[in-house]
C-alpha cells in the first residue's frame, strides 16, 4: 500500500512486512501487548476490565510518551488481520465490559478488515493520540462505538517542540469533531459506555494555558455535556529531559488551575484523576501477552 492513513501523509510504502513512513511500521499491525487492563476510564473498563490491544509504532511520537518502548521502539510482534480477529475473540472470552484498541492509527485498514469480519459484542474503543485523518475515520463509522482521542496540544509552537507536529490542533481538533458527529450523545449501560466519545487531555507540566485553551475550544465547539478526562498521571518519560519545563511531575497547584477552569466555563462531564497515578506502575509490561498465543482464563 501506498499509506495516507493518517494527517501525515507521507505517501510510503508498506506492505506486510515493510513499512518505510513515519510510523516506521508494516501493514499488518505490529502489537506489543492484547489483554484485559484495569486502569482506564472507570465506564470503560468497569469491574471487569478492557481487553486493551496494545499496537506498536505511532504516528505522532510524543518526547515524553509513557508508551515508549512501543510508540518509538517498535516493540511488538507482527500479526495477519485474521490473528486480528482471534485475539478479539479471545479477549471477549475473558469477560471484558470493552475492546480497547490503543493507538490503532496507522494500522486503520487491517483494523477495518478484521472488524468486517467480526465485530464484537461488547463496544469497540478507537482510543489514538487524536491525530487521525477524517478520511480514515469515516470508515470506522458503524465498526468503532467509543471514541476516545486524546487533545494533547494547543499551539503549534509545542506541538513541533514536543511531537515534531506543528499541525496537530488542526487536524486533532477536526478529527474530534468528526467523531462526535458519527456517535453524538453518550449512551451507558450498567454503568458502561455503549457508545460516545470522551476526550482525553493530559495536563502537562509548565503548560496550564495550553490546558485552558484546549478545554475553551471544547466548550465553544462541542455541547457542555462532553465528557472530557483530564489526566494528570504525567512522569517524565522517554526523551522528556530534553525539555526543562516538562522535566518534572505536574504540581498539585497546576492541575487545580485546570479542574478550576473546567467547572468556571461549565463544562459539566468529566474524569479527574488522583495524583497517585502519577507513578510508572501503571505502565504495562509490553512482554508480547497474549499476541502469540491463547492466553487461559
Amino acid at each position: 500500500m501506498i499509506c495516507n492513513l493518517c494527517p501525515r501523509n507521507c505517501g510510503a510504502y508498506r506492505d506486510e512486512s515493510v513499512g518505510k513512513g513515519f510510523c516506521k511500521m508494516p501493514e499488518n499491525p505490529v502489537i506489543a501487548r492484547a489483554a484485559v487492563h484495569k486502569w482506564e476510564e472507570p465506564c470503560i473498563s468497569g469491574e471487569k476490565g478492557t481487553g486493551a490491544i496494545f499496537f506498536s509504532g505511532c504516528s505522532l511520537k510524543c518526547c515524553f510518551c509513557q508508551n515508549y518502548p512501543i510508540s518509538h521502539e517498535n516493540k511488538g510482534e507482527s500479526v495477519s488481520a485474521q490473528r486480528l480477529v482471534d485475539i478479539i475473540k479471545e479477549l471477549e472470552t475473558k469477560g471484558v465490559h470493552t475492546i480497547d484498541l490503543v493507538n490503532p492509527t496507522h494500522f486503520s485498514s487491517v483494523i477495518i478488515e478484521a472488524l468486517n469480519e467480526y465485530k464484537p459484542r461488547v463496544p469497540v474503543v478507537y482510543n489514538s493520540s487524536g491525530y487521525d485523518s477524517v478520511e480514515t475515520l469515516k470508515r470506522f463509522e458503524g465498526l468503532v462505538d467509543v471514541y476516545l482521542p486524546d487533545l494533547k496540544f494547543f499551539s503549534p509552537e509545542k506541538s513541533q517542540k514536543y511531537a515534531n507536529c506543528a499541525d496537530y490542533f488542526a487536524k486533532a481538533s477536526l478529527a474530534i469533531l468528526e467523531m462526535h458527529r458519527q456517535q453524538g450523545k453518550n449512551e451507558y449501560e450498567n454503568g458502561i459506555i455503549q457508545k460516545g466519545l470522551i476526550i482525553r487531555h493530559l495536563v502537562l507540566p509548565s503548560n496550564v494555558d495550553e490546558s485552558k485553551n484546549i478545554l475553551l475550544w471544547i466548550k465553544n465547539n462541542l455541547p457542555d455535556t462532553v465528557t472530557v478526562s483530564l489526566m494528570s498521571q504525567y512522569v517524565p518519560y522517554g526523551d522528556a529531559a530534553q525539555f526543562k519545563e516538562i522535566n518534572r511531575r505536574l504540581t498539585t497547584a497546576e492541575y487545580d488551575k485546570v479542574i478550576d477552569f473546567f467547572l468556571d466555563i461549565g463544562l459539566k462531564n468529566g474524569f479527574m484523576q488522583e495524583k497517585t497515578s502519577a507513578v510508572t506502575e501503571y505502565i504495562p509490561d509490553f512482554d508480547g501477552t497474549g499476541v502469540k498465543t491463547v492466553e487461559k482464563n
